[in-house]
């Protein structure tokens, strides 16, 4: 009654709305979202797709991800799918690459398959990949007794001095 099919349960590629903004489109896994007023510096790894609405500085690991128009990402991509319709500024590392009308890429790009929209601006080399791109490994947080709420506060506070 709720269960989906076999291809609707299949993770699938960033791809392009009626609205000309990149998005994943539709699976069972989670979408996580940068939106347009963050900037982020450092480093993203996720494990299902991801979609920048703001910056980035940082490496970037995902499985699909978006860089959306407006959206401005400088560093590393590692990632099985991605869809560029903002500007980007590094080394991408992933199965298929989609440069939308928005899009600018300045820098390398290592793929199986790449495409290049009307209106989108390349500066680079391209390259083929020998091998596929494999999607980043599930990360398990362990909550840590410091950071919970229930944790004593006396010895999360540095000692005073008299």
């Amino acid at each position: 009654m709720f269960s989906r099919s076999k291809d609707e349960r299949a993770a699938k590629a960033p791809d392009v709305k009626g609205n000309g903004a990149a998005q994943p489109a539709p699976s069972s896994q989670t979408v996580s979202k940068l939106g347009e007023g963050m900037l982020i510096t450092g480093n993203i790894v996720c494990d299902g797709a991801l979609q920048i609405y703001g910056h980035v500085l940082g490496d970037i690991h995902a499985a699909q991800l978006a860089i959306c128009a407006g959206a401005r990402v400088e560093g590393n991509i590692i990632a099985q799918d991605t869809v560029i319709d903002g500007v980007f500024k590094g080394t991408i590392r992933s199965n298929t690459v989609k440069l939308h009308g928005n899009a600018v890429v300045e820098g390398e790009v290592f793929n199986k398959s790449l495409n290049i929209g009307e209106n989108a601006q390349f500066e680079g080399i391209s390259r083929r990949l020998d091998k596929p791109v494999e999607p980043p490994p599930t990360v398990t947080l362990q909550p840590e007794a410091a950071l919970s709420p229930l944790a004593d506060q006396e010895t999360a506070r540095p000692a005073l001095q008299s």
